[in-house]
Order: C-alpha cells, then structure tokens, then sequence
C-alpha cells in the first residue's frame, strides 16, 4: 500500500478526529522506521516486526492512540516503548516535547538513529523501565503507553498532570481493552476505545 492510498482510507474512515494527526501522518516518512527489508510494506496498514520480539504498531493504531491524546502543541508528552521511534515521531509533531522511553538497548540505538535522520530534535529517547514512568521529568501532560500491560502502573498515574490523558493497552496477553483515562483527584476517569493486540510490556511491571 502506498501512503497515498493509506491516507485517503483514513480520510474515508473518519477514526482521527483531529485533522493536525492527519497532516502529522503526513509529515513523517514511516519508511524511515522500519527494518530495511520492511521497506516496501512501511504503509501496510498492520504490525511489522522490528527485531527482538517487538514490532511497530500498525498505522491506524498509531494514530488513534495520539488523536486520542488530544495534544497541544505545549504539551510535554511520555511514551512509554519507543520501538522504532515512528511514534515519537508522530507525537513530535504535535507537542512541545516527548521524552520516550524504551527496555531494549538496541531498540533505543535504533529509535535515536531514525529519529536523527528524520531531522526530528524534540524527543529523547532514554534507556528505562517504562512501568516505572519516567519522574525525572514529571509530571506530563499526556502519556501513552505502546505496550499491552494487565493494569497500569501508579507510577504512571502519579506522574501526569491533574486533567492530563493517558492512553493504554490494558489486559490479557493476546487481546487488550484501549484504555483512555482523564486524571482526575490522582484517579483515571476512564473510556473503553475498543480491542487491541500488542506485545506486552516488559521490566517491573510487565509479563515478561
């Protein structure tokens, strides 16, 4: 599938509500974040693998999960599973500053790499156990988590902002409930967005 042809079907589906999400597709080349033999299906709307049991998540997940973020362009933004980086990348687009952080060595060597060469200077991608948040630079605004967890972490409830977003796979090890919770008195006001498959999340706080 050409990228062409992706954006139209998400024009036609009318899942991203916010057009800035759309025109965000638009500015970041997805080629530039998958494998080199992966090339060719950047824009096949589905998962790809990224090595070491991870993949980049399938286009219109992305994109669902940051529209449903609802960002400002002041916004200070934690993503938790860099992978390839695409979703910081996204996210960068839309916000002030996203710090990402990311279990796998290797994954956070690659996700700087692409970030680099997308000439992309407002995210940090940090070596970190994403269950754990990130409190060096809490609190945030909006968080979002790219990994499937069985409940979130409090760390990551205690580290965003009274009235912030948080968007989350949250569930069994084969399907999750899509999470978007409002923080409000330290709790989630929470909406159910649909079913979802993801790789668990790993370190402290994950299944593996």
């Amino acid at each position: 599938m050409k990228k062409a042809t992706l954006f139209k079907k998400l024009q036609k589906n009318k899942l991203i509500k916010d057009d800035k999400v759309l025109q965000a597709f638009q500015a970041v080349s997805r080629e530039m974040f998958v494998l080199e033999d992966s090339i060719e299906q950047a824009y096949y709307d589905g998962p790809l693998s990224i090595g070491y049991r991870q993949t980049i998540s399938q286009p219109t997940t992305v994109l669902t999960m940051v529209d449903a973020l609802e960002l400002k362009k002041t916004d200070k933004v934690l993503e938790i599973g860099s992978g390839s980086g695409y979703e910081a990348a996204i996210l960068s687009q839309l916000s002030h500053q996203v710090y990402s952080v990311e279990i796998v060595p290797e994954l956070v060597t690659f996700a700087k790499t692409n970030l680099s060469k997308a000439k992309i200077n407002n995210v940090e991608v940090i070596q970190w156990d994403g269950g754990l948040g990130y409190d060096k630079q809490a609190p945030y605004d909006k968080i979002v988590v790219s990994a499937a967890c069985d409940k979130i972490p409090k760390a990551l409830i205690d580290q965003l902002v009274e009235g912030g977003i948080l968007v989350a796979p949250v569930g069994a090890a084969y399907t999750q409930k899509m999470i978007k919770g409002v923080k409000h008195n330290e709790e989630l006001e929470e909406t159910y967005m649909g079913d979802y498959i993801f790789v668990p999340l790993t370190g402290e706080f994950g299944k593996a």
